[in-house]
């Protein structure tokens, strides 16, 4: 007889497949607040729940920090008041970049 290997239990946090866009986790923050302020649902479920809202929390915050030092260095100024510039790290690779060899 051929046996399936059983699904996890439904207490196991869900993985997700990627990193969903900051839209979409703050969506889904909401979501888990709702359902969790709605205070019916049973204990590990809420555990759960609880615990992908932290997760998508701190993706979501550390987003939103990146985006503000992208902002500040696009902001800032020298002495005379003039635009700095400086190179920042971004998600992606940069092809285009040269090389410091002289």
């Amino acid at each position: 007889m051929n046996r399936r290997t059983p699904p996890p239990p439904s207490d196991a946090p869900a993985l997700p497949a990627e990193v969903p866009s900051f839209e979409a986790a703050v969506k889904r923050l909401t979501e888990i607040v709702q359902a969790l302020e709605r205070g019916d649902l049973p204990l590990e479920e809420s555990l759960r729940l609880f615990e992908e809202g932290v997760r998508l929390s701190r993706a979501s915050q550390a987003r939103l920090d990146s985006a503000e030092k992208r902002v500040e260095q696009l902001l800032s100024v020298d002495e005379q008041g003039r635009a700095r510039t400086a190179p920042f790290a971004t998600e992606s690779f940069d092809e285009t970049a040269s090389d410091d060899d002289p």
